[in-house]
């Protein structure tokens, strides 16, 4: 089962709609957003993939109460650091890059998922696979990306989004 992996997306509607047709597209059983939604409207859209999302809050997000209301009827979103389990693997979700290495080495992972910097990250560390999708909304570097990771095969992909 496949996972979409999202970050950074700052409202950016049409990158966010795409995303979705191109998650729904590949059979992903499970979205991942690490931060930065901005507004619970940007959310929203993901409820259209037609499966659960996991996420964390970021730093622009400041409309926290809407973000988790409209989450918790197909998803949830969390503090930073979110650690869970999918498909037997552990995975540990954050937006902001700063003392992963430090977590990393009190609870190791299979899969490290980050946002905040804007930049594409795949990437092995020791056991652990550390993955930033990159800014879905493309504001900043003017490319709108997102991930889709196999974890049976430990297999991540950059998907444009523009």
């Amino acid at each position: 089962m496949k996972i979409g992996i999202l970050a950074d997306s700052h409202d950016n509607l049409p990158a966010v709609r795409r995303a979705v047709d191109l998650f729904r597209g590949l059979g992903c059983g499970l979205i991942v957003h690490a931060g930065d939604f901005v507004a619970p409207f940007s959310a929203r859209e993901l409820e259209k993939a037609g499966c659960p999302v996991r996420a964390v809050f970021g730093n622009c997000d400041g409309e926290r109460r809407g973000l988790e209301e409209v989450l918790q009827s197909f998803g949830e979103i969390r503090e930073e650091p979110y650690f869970f389990n999918h498909a037997g693997k552990t995975f540990l979700l954050a937006h902001r890059q700063e003392r992963l290495e430090v977590l990393l080495a009190e609870h190791p992972v299979d899969f490290l998922i980050y946002g905040h910097t804007h930049q594409s990250d795949i990437r092995r560390a020791g056991r652990t696979l550390v993955i930033n999708p990159g800014e879905a909304g493309g504001w900043l570097s003017g490319r709108s990306t997102a991930v889709v990771l196999d974890p049976a095969s430990w297999q991540a992909e950059t998907l444009s989004l523009g």
